[in-house]
C-alpha cells in the first residue's frame, strides 16, 4: 500500500489550501487516517484524524480552520486548510492504519510528505 500526498505549496497568510492523500495498492481496507506536520526543528505533531466511522479530531491550533474528510470510494483523505498562518508552515504527512488482505493484519503507513509554506 502506498500513500501519496499532493496539494502543498506556497501561499500567503489568510489563504486556503487543500491537501489530498491517495491510497493505492491491492486488497486493502482503510481504518483510521490522520494528517501530521513537522516544522523545522520541531517534532512531528498530529493535526487532524478521522476514523473509519467518520469521527474527527483536531489539534487545538487548527480547530475551526482545518477540516479533515475522506472519500472512501476514491480511497482519498483530504485536509482543507483555511485562514492559513505562517506558523502552519511545515511538511505535512498523511498516515493511515490499513488492513491488508494478504496477511490479514493492520499496518501503519506514511506518505512522503508535502511542503506547505505560508508567508506573512
Amino acid at each position: 500500500v502506498h500513500l501519496v500526498e499532493s496539494g502543498g505549496g506556497l501561499v500567503q497568510a489568510g489563504d486556503s489550501l487543500r491537501l489530498s492523500c491517495a491510497a493505492s495498492g491491492s486488497s486493502f481496507t482503510i481504518f483510521d487516517m490522520g494528517w501530521y506536520r513537522q516544522a523545522p526543528g520541531k517534532q512531528r505533531e498530529l493535526v487532524a484524524s478521522i476514523t473509519s466511522g467518520g469521527t474527527t479530531n483536531y489539534a487545538d491550533s487548527v480547530k475551526g480552520r482545518f477540516t479533515i474528510s475522506r472519500d472512501k470510494a476514491k480511497k482519498t483523505t483530504y485536509l482543507q486548510m483555511n485562514s492559513l498562518k505562517p506558523e502552519d508552515t511545515a511538511v505535512y504527512y498523511c498516515n493511515g492504519n490499513i488492513y491488508t488482505d494478504y496477511d490479514m493484519r493492520a499496518h501503519n503507513y506514511w506518505g512522503q510528505g508535502t511542503q506547505v509554506t505560508v508567508s506573512s
